[in-house]
């Protein structure tokens, strides 16, 4: 009978050990658990952010308490805790998710931004060349240049004509043709090259040609750099085929056209050219000036300039 009793306390102290045991463990995870909750806790809603509170409460006081049994109560915490584990795990992987999304598209944008700050505006449409005739009147209000395309390389080149070198200008002053000189008003504008190209396209319009010569060459001479060069040069070889010189006018309308092929009067000249040499009866030149113009101006020169040019490939009798 002692043995028998004996035997019983043995078995029930190693019950107990044992349900200790396992209370132990069981803790551990719980405590490990609670533990990676509350880190995915600060995770997802930072370490201010609101927290979810365990859908088990604490074990309850009185008679039912006593009741439950403590393994069957930390199993159902950790299944409890587990599942809650696995919830926020969830939303923060989809929060990540939208952050990876909202990331690639920021990317994706600024991508595009920096290929448009790259790319640019887009080039503005050349402004039209007005045409020469008539030749503007001078005022001595600076205007601002317009912008002329650049010039692009031509067909076939334009061969220089070879003007025969100017008679000496006699000594003798004719008193009739002085006395119209002296009708023509000097400008006074305050501004000394807009008066000098100013005088000489008066002079000019008055059909003083010989005059408006001389005061043309002196401008282009003296300012060559100026924004009215183009104009003067331009008017001096009108002046030259107005009084019947076409060698010379060819020559300066060629000079002008190559000099400075950005000028407000280079695709006028260039028609000028053609003009010359067609008097010149060099007619395969003159349409070689026209090809000329079309390849660089005829893109952008005013209409009425452009239907001037075909009229003088026509007086050319250019086959193209």
């Amino acid at each position: 009978m002692r043995r028998m009793m004996i035997l019983t306390l043995v078995l029930a102290a190693s019950a107990a050990t044992g349900a200790y045991a396992q209370g132990n463990v069981t803790d551990l995870r719980v405590d490990k658990l609670e533990k990676e909750m509350r880190a995915v806790q600060r995770k997802v809603f930072g370490a201010t952010g609101a927290t979810i509170a365990p859908e088990i409460g604490g074990e309850a006081s009185g008679e039912s308490a006593g009741s439950t049994a403590p393994v069957a109560d930390l199993t159902a915490r950790i299944d409890a805790l587990e599942q809650r584990l696995k919830t926020l795990t969830g939303q923060m992987e989809q929060d990540q998710n939208r952050l990876r999304k909202l990331e690639e598209a920021l990317k994706a944008t600024d991508a595009r931004l920096k290929t448009l700050e790259g790319a640019g505006a887009p080039p503005s449409t050349p402004t039209a060349i007005e045409p020469p005739k008539p030749e503007p009147k001078p005022t001595p209000v600076a205007a601002t240049p317009k912008p002329t395309p650049t010039p692009v390389v031509a067909r076939t080149p334009v061969t220089p004509p070879k003007a025969p070198a100017p008679s000496p200008a006699s000594t003798k002053v004719d008193p009739a043709r002085k006395a119209l000189v002296a009708k023509v008003e000097l400008p006074d504008s305050g501004d000394a090259a807009e008066d000098a190209y100013a005088y000489g396209y008066r002079l000019w319009d008055a059909k003083l040609f010989p005059e408006a010569q001389t005061k043309l060459k002196e401008f282009v001479g003296k300012y060559p750099k100026h924004k009215r060069t183009s104009f003067a040069h331009n008017l001096l070889g009108r002046a030259y085929l107005d009084e019947g010189k076409p060698a010379l006018a060819a020559k300066t309308f060629y000079d002008n056209f190559t000099q400075n092929p950005r000028g407000e009067r280079a695709p006028d000249s260039l028609y000028y050219l053609g003009v010359s040499l067609t008097k010149l009866k060099k007619f395969t030149e003159a349409c070689k000036a026209y090809d000329e113009f079309d390849d660089v101006y005829g893109a952008t020169a005013a209409s009425d300039l452009k239907a001037r040019v075909q009229k003088g490939r026509l007086d050319a009798k250019c086959t193209a």
